[in-house]
C-alpha cells in the first residue's frame, strides 16, 4: 500500500488524535526492530496492533512508554512530545502499560500488589470498583500474587493500573493463555473501560477476541504499519487479513 494512502486512511478526527505516532524507530542493542511506525489513536478508541510474532507490536508499546533505551521519531500525546521522556515521566501523563508477563510480585499479597503503584492523577478506580469488575480478586485478597491462576493474575494486573488514574492503557496480549470464560470476562472489562472513557491500544494474537472489542486494527509487519482496517470492514477484509497474519 502506498504510504500516502495509509496516512489518508489513518487521518485523525477534526479534534485531533489523543496519541499520534510518526516515524517511530527502536532498537534492541544494535538490532533495529521498528522501522518507522505510523499510527494514531482518537480519544475513547480501542485500537489493536495485529501482526505475526516478531513484527514489532510489543516493542511499539514499550517505545511509546519510554521503556526502550534507544528510540527515535515522534510520540505525541495530547499534543505533547514524549519521545525523550523516561517511562516514569510518560506515566505521569496518564499512560499505563500492562505487559504480557503481568509483573505480579510473588512476595506480595493480592492487596499489596493492587495498592503498590502510586496514583498518578485523580479519577482512578477505587478498590471496591475493581472488585466489582473482578470479584475473584476480593476472594483472594490475602493470597500471594503468584498463587493466583493466570486469569486472576491478568485481572490483578489490569486492576492495578486502573487504580492509578491513568486513562490511556497499553495492553500487551491480555488474553494470552487464558481459558475462554476468562477471555470473555477480560473482553467485557475492556468494553466497560471504553464506556467509562478509557482509550486503549491493544496488542493481540487472538484476532477473534480483538474483533469484539476494537474500533480499528493496525497491521504491523517488519516494524512498520502496513494497513489499517476499521472493525466494520473486517468481513470484507478477512482474506487480506488472513494473508497478513498467516492464518
Amino acid at each position: 500500500m502506498a504510504e500516502a494512502s495509509l496516512h489518508e486512511k489513518t487521518a485523525a478526527s477534526k479534534d485531533g488524535p489523543l496519541l499520534n505516532v510518526r516515524g517511530l524507530e527502536a532498537w534492541y542493542g544494535d538490532s533495529q526492530v521498528l522501522h518507522g511506525i505510523d499510527f494514531d489513536v482518537k480519544p475513547g478508541e480501542v485500537v489493536t496492533l495485529l501482526g505475526r510474532n516478531g513484527a514489532g507490536k510489543t516493542t511499539t508499546l514499550k517505545a511509546i512508554m519510554g521503556i526502550m533505551a534507544k528510540r527515535k521519531g515522534s510520540v505525541q500525546f495530547q499534543g505533547k512530545e514524549l519521545i525523550n521522556l523516561a517511562a516514569r515521566h510518560v506515566a505521569r501523563h496518564g499512560i499505563a502499560f500492562c505487559p504480557e508477563e503481568r509483573g505480579i510480585f510473588s512476595s506480595l499479597s493480592v492487596k499489596e500488589n493492587l495498592l503498590l503503584p502510586p496514583q498518578i492523577m485523580p479519577g482512578g478506580m477505587s478498590v471496591e470498583q475493581i472488585f466489582e469488575l473482578f470479584p475473584n480478586l476480593k476472594e483472594r485478597l490475602g493470597s500471594q500474587g503468584t498463587r493466583l491462576s493466570g486469569g486472576e493474575q491478568q485481572m490483578l494486573a489490569l486492576g492495578r493500573i486502573m487504580r492509578t488514574g491513568a486513562k490511556f492503557l497499553l495492553l500487551d496480549e491480555p488474553s494470552e493463555g487464558l481459558a475462554p470464560v476468562i477471555i470473555q470476562q477480560i473482553g467485557r472489562t475492556i468494553s466497560r473501560l471504553k464506556q467509562d472513557g478509557f482509550t486503549i491500544v491493544l496488542v493481540e494474537q487472538n484476532f477473534h477476541f480483538a474483533s469484539k472489542v476494537a474500533d480499528r486494527h493496525f497491521v504491523v509487519e517488519h516494524g512498520k504499519v502496513i494497513d489499517m482496517i476499521p472493525n466494520d470492514q473486517l468481513d470484507s477484509s478477512i482474506d487480506k487479513l488472513h494473508a497478513y497474519l498467516g492464518v
